[in-house]
C-alpha cells in the first residue's frame, strides 16, 4: 500500500490508545498503536464481523468518523468511549455508534434519528471532524468540508455556524484545503491535543487544537513517521 488515498481515520481511546485506518478500496483496516508507535504485524487486516461486528458490511461506504468520551444525550444517557462512523446506507445518511469498551456496535441508525441530525445539510461535503472542546455550553465539534469551509456544532444545544477557513479560522490550513483526505485527533488530553490531517501525496500535517494553529508539516507518511502503515 505505497500510496494512501481513499481512507478514513478514527481514534481509539478505550484501553491502549490507537488510530484505526479504514482502507475502503480494499476493505481492510490497520491499527496504529500510539504506545508502540507502530502498526503491529498482521495489519492491514480484512474488515469482518469478527473484528467490527455489524459495522463491517458498511465500512466500504464510510465517509468520516470520530470518537467521543462521555457524550451526553438525554435519550441515551452517558457513554464512556464511543466511535461514531458515518456512511450512506443506500441513499440514507447513517451513523454507527460503536462502543469501544465492549467492542460491539451499540446501534446503527439514520442520522436524522440521532443527536447528529443537524449535520445533515453538510453530510455530502464533510471530509474530517474533530472534537474541539468541552465546556459549560456542551460538546463542541468542528467539521472540515470539501468546499473549503467548516462548521462548528454544539451537540448539546444543536447550535452551529459556518465560516470559511481563513488565516484566523483553522490557521495555516488554507494552502492544503484541496488535498485533505481525512483527519484524526491523536490524543484528547491536555498535554498532547493534536489533530493529524492526512493529505494527498502521502503527507500529513499536525494541527494544535488548543492553540488553534498549524503545529508542523507537511511531513511524509513513511516508515520513519508511521512504521507499518504502508505495509501491503
Amino acid at each position: 500500500m505505497p500510496i494512501l488515498k481513499n481512507f478514513v481515520t478514527v481514534d481509539w481511546r478505550s484501553g491502549k490508545d490507537g488510530i484505526h485506518f479504514f482502507f475502503k478500496d480494499i476493505n481492510k483496516y490497520s491499527r496504529y498503536s500510539l504506545g508502540d508507535r507502530q502498526v503491529p504485524k498482521g495489519y492491514p487486516s480484512d474488515i469482518s464481523y469478527g473484528n467490527w461486528n455489524d459495522f463491517h458490511a458498511h465500512a466500504k461506504n464510510l465517509r468520516f468518523g470520530l470518537t467521543t468520551t462521555d457524550l451526553i444525550n438525554e435519550s441515551e444517557g452517558y457513554d464512556s468511549d464511543a466511535t461514531w462512523l458515518f456512511f450512506y446506507e443506500g441513499t440514507t445518511p447513517t451513523v454507527c455508534k460503536y462502543n469501544q469498551d465492549t467492542d460491539r456496535v451499540s446501534y446503527i441508525k439514520p442520522v436524522e434519528n440521532t443527536g447528529w441530525a443537524p449535520i445533515l445539510p453538510y453530510f455530502d461535503r464533510i471530509i474530517a471532524v474533530t472534537w474541539w472542546t468541552l465546556n459549560e455550553t456542551g460538546h463542541i465539534f468542528k467539521f472540515i468540508m470539501s468546499d473549503g469551509k467548516h462548521f462548528q456544532f454544539n451537540y448539546k444545544s444543536n447550535y452551529y455556524n459556518q465560516p470559511s477557513i481563513s488565516p484566523t479560522v483553522w490557521s495555516g490550513l488554507s494552502p492544503y484545503l484541496d488535498r485533505i483526505i481525512t483527519g484524526v485527533q491523536k490524543d484528547s488530553n491536555s498535554d498532547d491535543n493534536y489533530f493529524y490531517i492526512f493529505l494527498t501525496g502521502n503527507e500529513y500535517i499536525i494541527y494544535n487544537l488548543q492553540m488553534n494553529r498549524m503545529h508542523s508539516g507537511p511531513h511524509p507518511v513513511n516508515e520513519v513517521n508511521w512504521p507499518g502503515l504502508l505495509r501491503d
